[in-house]
């Protein structure tokens, strides 16, 4: 159904194109891309298409922190001054604690939440080096360490961090140290504008009154790289997160001590209304009754996100090529609660109706846009789309008599009846209920 359901939502929501790849432990369990990725309309998605990632690139400065904190190379609670010396920030509160990189991780240091530049507008970021002499103009909107405060610029600061204390420059350090050890080939801490329009996806921006989306040119954000500058396919981040699972499950240490990644994954900073919960580097927050672990990013012409329910060893990657009011989580959060509703359903029986014959969708006309029909276990599910959340949207029918279903409440008792019609061939055309007869517009084939 999962596959079903974004297939609409893109549909619906006029998006150029879609990716994603969804984990359960150690396994990758399906892939799934939709649409283009060129302005063009001639490139097919691909679960190899590449994508800016933008802030997902956050995970990876902040393993990078880690490792050099298990390595004994920094400690946590340094003043980041101590390993960028040009940091030259006016603070709001001269009585106030340090800037500290454990601050910097959970976005509770108080420095400002860009650089002062128009970047996010015009697409042109600086070098590292402009970047750090304007932080002399920049004032602290806070007192550190007093509330949540997102901040790119304190990300950008800490590669230049990993920068210092491991004696290489930031990119050599990731390459070697993270994307090599995790095999992760089509990741990188940049934007491969040589493949614009072919590998790499070209991104559009919002949808319009007229509905329509512009389309927008390939980007690099220089010195803003280790808070927003990486590129990479849901294939690569499905692999992060199998290695989430792996060294979680297993133990002992892979690129960082599993020790380690609990903690960046166990909420180390809350705002005094716990409206904001961080790990470190990753956000982390109760969803659905489950622990939650990720990140999204927000990029001119692209969405992405990496998130995986702790308990349940369940993740999805999945990457947008267009910008909208919300983020990738509008999608991939309800895609893995319906996930998650899924997993541990049992096998039909061999005996029984062939589920199957009545797969396909269905119109909804004039009251729906479309229904999708599909099994589910020893059931059939059905969901009228689009729709914002699935799961709790989606309905059960079972099977009482020769084409006859009846709708499962959620006391497993059974509602009102569904009627499936043939026609002399034998096809199922329709489906009747409640004095409404919606046609079979399509036989359900997998989307690309």
């Amino acid at each position: 159904m999962l596959s079903y359901w974004l297939d609409a939502q893109v549909a619906y929501e006029k998006l150029p194109g879609l990716t994603a790849a969804v984990v359960v432990g150690q396994n990758v369990v399906g892939k799934l891309a939709i649409g283009n990725a060129d302005h063009a309309g001639r490139q097919p998605m691909r679960p190899d298409t590449i994508f800016s990632i933008c802030s997902i690139s956050k995970v990876f400065t902040s393993i990078a922190v880690m490792q050099l904190w298990e390595d004994g190379k920094l400690s946590l609670d340094d003043d980041v001054a101590k390993w960028v010396p040009a940091l030259a920030l006016q603070r709001h509160d001269p009585d106030s604690g340090p800037v500290t990189l454990r601050a910097l991780l959970s976005h509770s240091a108080g420095v400002p939440r860009d650089a002062a530049f128009p970047y996010w507008s015009d697409q042109r970021f600086p070098s590292t080096e402009a970047l750090l002499r304007a932080t002399a103009g920049q004032r602290t909107p806070m007192r550190a360490a007093e509330r949540y405060q997102y901040s790119n610029l304190g990300m950008a600061l800490l590669g230049e961090v990993v920068a210092s204390a491991s004696g290489m420059p930031y990119a050599q350090y990731v390459q070697q140290r993270i994307l090599d050890p995790l095999g992760l080939r089509d990741t990188r801490p940049s934007i491969p504008s040589e493949l614009w329009g072919t590998r790499l996806a070209q991104g559009f921006g919002a949808l319009q009154r007229d509905g329509r989306r512009a389309p927008l040119p390939v980007f690099d954000t220089r010195g803003l790289v280790p808070a927003a500058g990486f590129s990479s396919t849901v294939e690569d981040l499905a692999r992060m997160l199998v290695w989430q699972n792996r060294l979680r499950k297993n133990g002992g240490r892979e690129v960082l001590k599993v020790a380690t990644l609990r903690e960046m994954q166990r909420a180390q900073w809350a705002d005094a209304d716990t409206t904001n919960t961080w790990g470190y580097g990753f956000w982390v927050l109760r969803d659905a009754g489950k622990w939650v672990a990720g990140h999204n990013g927000t990029c001119a012409g692209y969405l992405s996100d990496m998130t995986l329910a702790l308990d349940d060893e369940a993740g999805i990657a999945l990457m947008i090529n267009a910008n909208d009011n919300r983020s990738a989580i509008r999608l991939s959060s309800p895609a893995r609660r319906l996930l998650l509703k899924g997993l541990r359903l049992p096998v039909a029986p061999a005996s029984g109706p062939k589920l199957a014959d009545y797969s396909g969708r269905f119109g909804g006309a004039p009251f729906s846009s479309e229904s999708v029909v599909l099994p589910w276990g020893p059931d059939l599910a059905y969901l009228d789309v689009p729709v914002g959340d699935p799961a709790p949207a989606m309905g059960v029918l079972r099977h009482v008599a020769g084409d006859t279903f009846r709708q499962v409440r959620d006391d497993n008792s059974l509602g009102r009846e569904f009627s499936f019609l043939r026609d002399a061939a034998g096809r199922v055309v329709s489906v009747s209920t409640g004095g409404f007869i919606a046609p079979r517009t399509a036989p359900m084939e997998e989307p690309r």
